[in-house]
């Protein structure tokens, strides 16, 4: 789960820069707080990413626990590429992590939460951005 300042704006983010699906919403006018699920494909065995909004609160001090949310990709260079087009913030350009081979990068959030793209073994499976 993952608090956000405007719920609307993070929808958009998690949509349209990283092709994930709004998979519900809902509201609680009573505790004033609204929530939306986002994920890939509509496709339940998958993980999903919880976005709540509390009324009226529009930012958060991210702290030092959070560390970053990791994505899935087939290749993480196409997916920064994809993600700038789409007016995302690419922090750390697709590359071999350091001390091995495996290819990452890093994109961040509206609310300035961070997320690692990936690149998946050829023939891994699993839903991702494409």
């Amino acid at each position: 789960m993952l608090r956000v300042g405007d719920l609307q704006r993070s929808i958009g983010f998690y949509t349209g820069v990283l092709g994930m699906q709004l998979l519900r919403k809902s509201e609680n006018p009573e505790y004033k707080y609204s929530l939306a699920f986002v994920g890939y494909e509509g496709n339940p065995a998958q993980a999903e990413i919880e976005l709540t909004y509390n009324w009226g609160t529009d930012s958060y001090d991210l702290g030092t626990a959070y560390g970053h949310i990791a994505l899935g990709v087939p290749d993480a260079y196409a997916a920064c590429e994809k993600i700038r087009a789409a007016g995302g913030n690419v922090t750390r350009e697709a590359g071999p992590v350091k001390g091995g081979t495996t290819v990452i990068a890093f994109v961040t959030d509206p609310d300035g939460y961070k997320i690692e793209l990936i690149q998946r073994a050829e023939g891994a499976s699993g839903s991702g951005l494409r």
